[in-house]
């Protein structure tokens, strides 16, 4: 009688190895964050195209605040980050371009 001797290193309990094992497909991150960062600063930088900043403000910062609410977004830092940048942005884009229209709008 042979004793039973404990798999290796790497193997599965039906003794088969964990090489063999399909790899599991990488986990897909949401863009959104990064559309957010990306919306924001082009918002800030065509302020002077009359109500173009303005709009691109407001869609930066509602991507940016779904993307914060997701839970994916909580556990990857950067994408965090990415988000908030992309509400900073955009906040700071709708200021700029609202500043900016205020003499545009007594000639409407």
């Amino acid at each position: 009688m042979t004793a039973a001797t404990p798999p290796e290193s790497g193997a599965t309990s039906d003794g088969s190895s964990s090489a063999c094992a399909r790899p599991r497909p990488p986990r897909r991150r949401s863009r959104l964050p990064s559309v957010s960062f990306a919306l924001g600063v082009v918002s800030l930088a065509s302020f002077w195209v009359s109500g173009l900043g303005f709009v691109l403000g407001v869609c930066a910062v509602v991507c940016g605040a779904i993307a914060a609410s997701r839970s994916g977004a909580a556990e990857d830092e950067p994408a965090s980050l990415r988000a908030l940048l992309g509400v900073v942005t955009g906040v700071a884009g709708i200021i700029v371009s609202a500043i900016a229209l205020f003499p545009v709008l007594e000639y409407l």
